[in-house]
């Protein structure tokens, strides 16, 4: 039976043809010219037998042919490893991020060297060029085409990635990408509400009806996605606990709930009795509906990008006039509960980082600061004994 959803690498659908005979249609990769998916097709007496021809094909369409490994370009095995091995461990919007590396300066640059004959050489030119003038261009005469270096340590590291597993099913002897200069990181300065200012950012948001929402969020330091898919049930009021386990999104103009960003980021965090208090006021005004923030428009599931433009209307009534994103919530947690003498490793838990080493890293401000208000305590300490 065919729907009319498209269909991934490797998927199938089944038909019965005006002639009595079952189709089986599935896709077969991409067009490496246009990039446009490749249908092909099996077709057989009965709808058994179309099932088993159709699953032989599809399984065979997923090997890798070793025998052709000479012939494969560097978009050819892009598109085959992006199908296969990429989509069903990535996220979504990941997958869709790789999608446009390969579509969008992959493909146009290096797409047609041959994977075998790929150096280097090759691929730092492909960097450089790209850092310099490799934007999309998304309107007639714009002038700045640089990409950030951020960007092209993304396709870097994707592009590794991709050989990495070219070189285990042993289509080139080693990895080209091992070896490459890449740009360095660029390091932005964090931004955080100021302490002073949060007593009116919570005005503001209470005069706005949302509260709650942004109370949570200054408390735990949830990502967007994360407070965005939140549920009623996801609360535990006995035990002031909050259980993070999704993540909402927006793919191509579709908002989507998956898995949060990392392993780490699944998990139970504790909420102080205030918050507590708020989320169950936050319930009565709407029993029925089973997320704990539906949008007042919709009944349903806000967008983040939603809640974002929310929080700059929360900014403007407060009167702060920094350009504070919404993620910079997260960063005044982070750094005021640093800065409260909580330890690194239960921020790191509550923040869902992958370890408390990343923690220490993004936040080695703060506790600078705090080194060396401790050699001075300790120093004064010393000093008065002396």
């Amino acid at each position: 039976m065919t729907t009319g959803k498209k269909r991934a690498n490797g998927e199938g659908s089944l038909r019965k043809r005006p002639d009595g005979r079952w189709e089986g249609r599935y896709t077969a990769g991409r067009d490496p010219v246009t990039g446009k998916a490749i249908y092909k097709n099996v077709l057989a007496k009965t709808q058994k037998e179309c099932k088993e021809k159709l699953a032989q094909a599809i399984e065979k369409n997923g090997k890798i042919d070793v025998t052709k490994a000479g012939q494969y370009t560097v978009e050819e095995w892009c598109w085959l490893w992006h199908e296969n091995y990429c989509k069903p461990a990535v996220k979504d919007s990941t997958a869709e991020y790789y999608r446009s590396y390969i579509e969008h300066h992959i493909a146009p640059n290096i797409g047609k060297i041959k994977l075998e004959k790929l150096t280097t050489l090759d691929l730092q030119k492909f960097y450089n060029k790209t850092k310099k003038s490799g934007r999309v261009e998304k309107y007639e005469g714009m002038e700045d085409r640089s990409l950030s270096a951020r960007t092209v340590r993304g396709l870097h590291a994707m592009l590794r990635t991709a050989l990495d597993q070219a070189v285990k099913e042993r289509l080139i002897p080693f990895n080209p990408a091992i070896g490459c200069r890449l740009p360095p990181k660029e390091k932005k300065e964090m931004q955080i509400l100021p302490a002073e200012q949060i007593g009116a950012y919570l005005s503001a948001a209470e005069e706005h009806g949302v509260l709650p929402m942004f109370y949570l969020e200054l408390t735990t330091g949830l990502r967007r996605g994360e407070i965005t898919a939140l549920l009623w049930s996801d609360l535990d009021v006995e035990t002031r606990t909050l259980t993070v386990s999704k993540s909402a999104g927006r793919l191509k103009g579709e908002v989507r709930v998956t898995q949060p960003k990392t392993a780490n980021s699944v998990r139970t965090i504790c909420l102080p009795q205030e918050t507590v208090d708020l989320l169950v006021q936050e319930h009565e005004k709407h029993p029925k509906t089973p997320y704990m923030f539906p949008s007042p428009v919709t009944g349903k599931m806000y967008g983040p990008d939603c809640i974002g433009r929310l929080h700059k209307t929360l900014l403007k009534k407060a009167g702060i006039t920094e350009n504070l994103p919404f993620h910079g919530l997260r960063h005044t947690f982070a750094t005021l509960a640093i800065q409260q003498g909580v330890d690194v490793k239960t921020v790191s838990n509550i923040l869902g980082h992958y370890s408390a080493g990343f923690t220490l890293d993004t936040y080695a401000h703060v506790t600078g600061d705090m080194q060396k208000e401790a050699a001075d305590r300790m120093g004064s300490f010393i000093a008065q004994a002396v």
